[in-house]
Order: C-alpha cells, then structure tokens, then sequence
C-alpha cells in the first residue's frame, strides 16, 4: 500500500528525472574503471534474479575491474542478517539485494540506504545510456522514501501469475478459470488423490503463505491496510471472503502436507506433473522448463491471476539493490548497481524468467520476443505488468503482519473459522501498527 504522502514524494522525483537525465546524458565517454582494484561484497537473496547476476558477473569485474565478492542467501535468513548488521553500523556488504514491500519503510526510517540522488544527477558516476527516465514510475515509487530520497535501484517486478498443468486441464476438458470462483471450480473438478492428482498446490507455510490471501484479496479492489497506512482492512467482509476463498482450495484441491509449504515446495509438486495449478511468482518459471528437474516441460502454461468479484488486479513484490550508509566502498557499489539494473542486464533477467522488468524498453526490445519461454508467457507477464499492484502492505512491521496473519491463515487451513482467525489477528495487530507508527 503506497501512503499518499509518499505517492506525492515519488511523483515529484519521477517529474524531476528529466533533470537529472538531462545532467548524465551530457557527458560523451564515461570511465567504468574509475573504481579499479577496489573490492566490494554483494548480498543476493536466494532467486534466480540472483542467478543471473552472477552468471554475468565475471563481465562487471572485467568492465570495471572491480572484484565482486557475492553471495546467495534464502531469504528467510538473509533478512535478519542484513537488518542485524545495518543496525550495527558496520555491515559486510557494499551491496544489498532486498524485497521493497519487506524491508522499505523500516529501512528508510532508519537512514541505513545511501541517497542515490547525487549519484544517478552525477554523470562521472552514471553512464550517459542508464537511462533513469526508462524506469517507469510504478517502478520509482517502491524506490523512493517519503521525504523524497530514493535510497535503491529498481531491480526487479516479480509479478504473479498462475501456472496451469495443460495435458491435465485437457484430460478433465477443462479450460483456464477466469475468475477465482472458476479457478476454485476448476481445482475442484481436476482433483483426484485417489490417483495422486490434485487440483492446486499454493503455499501453506506461516508468513510465506500472506502473499497468496492477499493477491485473492485484489480481486475485490481491496489491499489490507488504508491508503495512509494507519488502519487495517484485514477484517472486513472482503478480507473474510479472500481467506475464505484461499482456504478452501488449500483444504479441498492440495497435496498432502501443504500446510508446511513453501514456494519451493510448490515448485516441486507442481514440475512432478501432479497439480493442476499453482499462483505464484514469474521469477519461478526457468525450472520449471528445464528437462533436467522438470517433468511437464511440454505442458506447462502460464495465466494471468483470475478476476475477482469487484476488480482484476495482478499481486507484485518489486526487489531492488541498495548500499549502506556505510559502506566503504559506495562509487563502486553504485557501480555494480548501475551495471546490475542497467537495460541489457534487464533483458537478460527477463529472458531466463528471472522476474518482470523494471524498465519500459525491456518490452519493447525485439531480443524480449525471442525469450525461451514462449508467447503465452510474455503475454501474460506483459497483461500483468499492466494491471499490477502491490501485494502486501507499506508499513514497517511488514514482517511481524506476515507472520500474525500467516498464523491465522494456517489456522484456517487445519479448520478454523476465516471470520473469527481475522479478527484476532487484527486485534494482535493493531498495536504493532500504532507503535510504529511513532517512529
């Protein structure tokens, strides 16, 4: 949930951008070796964004010269870590790599980020071809703090999609759902346990499991907190009837064990060719084509997320990269973090389905049609680009909401009432949010 008073702050960055493009754009040759010999550390959550970054990194270190000491980390652990470390004011990364919808507000209240301001308006630090105005604005805004500073790159849209079993969906002569209700349909006319079939696999697990109500909850033109981030909206008939809809397709249409389910669980159960349909990420679809660890590669298909009773919206969770505060080495960070964000390193996340661009050129160059995916997938990626909104609320205890309502959410799928769990995890809750929102 964008607060108002940080849409305004973004937008004013957004206006100012050709200024500061206009400042970049006016130096001819640029010196990627400015920063040679020096070393920086670089701090990846475990995703294949993070593949690629590394895959390439050997092309950084030769154009710049700089040594690039990186790491991959799954993010339930990586998260404490950099949180730990910033707040110990001596961190060791140069480079951060973090979800904006995680970590944002908590990082901007407490100054960790570098401003990157100064960086991207001077141009013996940015390249003339960065380009800062080809980052749209719905990927600006996520970037840029309330007071106006933008502390990260935009690195990443990881928008969600539905991926559907196509031999399966053929067998029982069925077609995509358009609507939750048709999806919850469909799931329930393809499952089978009897023949080890099941109509849909989502995740289970506590905190990993929000994500998934909440891109339901899209769907009846609701997100779970108020505009200005103050007040819940995690009770109210259309937060019942979303986590409702979520426990029913967890309850009647999973896999055995679900409840304990992760994204890569998810992943797992779906490539063994046993699941009708599974919503989730896009960064996820490499594997899922890979002959190696995949058995369905000849029949996966990709889906927009169905519409929902008031509205048809597509959940996002933008990633970006950052360098602290205190960092010694932050030119050559920011270095990395230009290169990183830059508009080839863009396409080529895309086209090994490492996530959705930031960058409106990405879609528009001719390489993006020959991605090995298919046309069915970058129709859908480009269809959810288009009607994306944020998947989980802009506030501070953004971790601590997971994890109450993940909470909840579970109880539901061992039988508990959707109504009653809500309710109490929304009374927990709200004296998180009021307490932070005195800081």
């Amino acid at each position: 949930m964008i607060a108002r008073r940080t849409f305004l702050a973004a937008s004013a960055a957004t206006l100012a951008a050709p200024a500061l493009i206009s400042k970049v754009g006016a130096q001819s040759a640029f010196d990627w070796k400015q920063c040679k010999g020096q070393t920086i550390t670089v701090n990846l959550t475990k995703t294949p964004l993070a593949d690629n970054l590394q895959q390439h990194q050997k092309e950084f270190e030769e154009l710049t010269g700089i040594r690039v000491l990186s790491e991959q980390m799954p993010e339930q652990q990586q998260r404490p870590k950099m949180v730990m470390e910033l707040a110990s004011g001596n961190p060791s990364f140069d480079v951060m790599h973090y979800s904006l919808l995680i970590l944002k507000r908590a990082l901007g209240v407490s100054h960790w980020l570098e401003d990157l301001r100064p960086y991207l308006a001077n141009p013996q630090l940015t390249a003339p071809d960065y380009d800062w105005a080809d980052m749209g604005a719905g990927a600006v805004r996520p970037t840029t703090q309330v007071d106006g500073r933008i502390d990260s790159l935009p690195l990443e849209s990881d928008v969600w999609l539905v991926y559907y079993n196509k031999q399966i969906l053929q067998e029982c002569s069925l077609t995509f759902p358009k609507t939750f209700d048709e999806m919850l349909a469909t799931a329930r006319k393809i499952n089978d346990p009897a023949k080890g079939i099941y109509g849909y696999v989502g995740r289970g697990m506590k905190n990993a499991n929000v994500p998934v109500w909440t891109s339901i909850l899209l769907g009846q033109d609701q997100e779970t907190v108020t505009p200005d981030g103050t007040t819940l909206l995690t009770d109210t008939p259309e937060a019942i009837w979303a986590a409702e809809m979520y426990t029913t397709l967890m309850r009647e249409c999973t896999p055995p064990g679900v409840v304990g389910f992760n994204w890569n669980e998810c992943q797992t159960s779906f490539m063994q060719g046993k699941v009708g349909l599974w919503m989730d990420g896009v960064g996820f679809t490499a594997p899922l084509l890979d002959p190696k660890v995949s058995k369905i590669v000849d029949h996966v298909g990709f889906g927009v997320i169905p519409a929902g009773p008031k509205a048809h919206y597509v959940s996002v969770f933008p990633a970006a990269l950052g360098i602290p505060a205190r960092s010694h080495a932050k030119e050559a960070a920011y270095l990395y973090c230009q290169w990183a964000t830059s508009k080839q390193m863009e396409l080529n996340m895309v086209n090994m389905g490492g996530g959705g661009s930031p960058r409106m050129s990405t879609y528009s160059d001719p390489a993006v049609k020959n991605n090995p995916f298919g046309p069915e997938w970058l129709a859908t990626l480009l269809e959810s680009v288009k009607i994306a909104r944020s998947g989980l609320p802009e506030i501070v205890p953004v971790t601590e909401f997971r994890d109450v309502f993940g909470i909840a959410l579970t109880n539901m799928i061992s039988g508990a009432d959707a109504a009653s769990e809500l309710r109490k995890a929304t009374e927990a809750f709200k004296p998180v949010l009021a307490a932070s929102l005195k800081t």
